[in-house]
């Protein structure tokens, strides 16, 4: 299934927090997007954060795999978790649907 995981900065982290959190969560990050699990990434514009689209089994799975990361664990960001899928209502649009 696919989710899009929007991150939020709810605490941003101090410098000295900064320098001892980033060398963790970029690899984990990465990690994620290599085994599959995000698609695609973005940064956020409107405010401090990310957005992910990831590719998961299910929600609880986008959960756990989000709340793994360091700024996550530290309290630092939070994710809401949105699950999306095909534009059904489209089918009606095709004759004979």
């Amino acid at each position: 299934m696919k989710v899009f995981a929007i991150g939020s900065i709810i605490k941003p982290p101090t410098p000295e927090q900064r320098q001892q959190i980033m060398p963790k969560e970029v690899p984990d990050t990465l990690r994620l997007y290599l085994d599959g699990a995000i698609e695609q990434f973005w940064f956020r514009t409107d405010k401090p954060g990310v957005v992910f689209l990831m590719n998961v089994e299910s929600i609880d799975q986008a959960k756990s795999k989000v709340d793994a990361l360091p700024l996550t664990e530290g309290g630092f960001m939070q994710f809401d978790l949105l699950p999306v899928g095909p534009l059904a209502p489209l089918g009606m649009l095709i004759q004979g649907k």
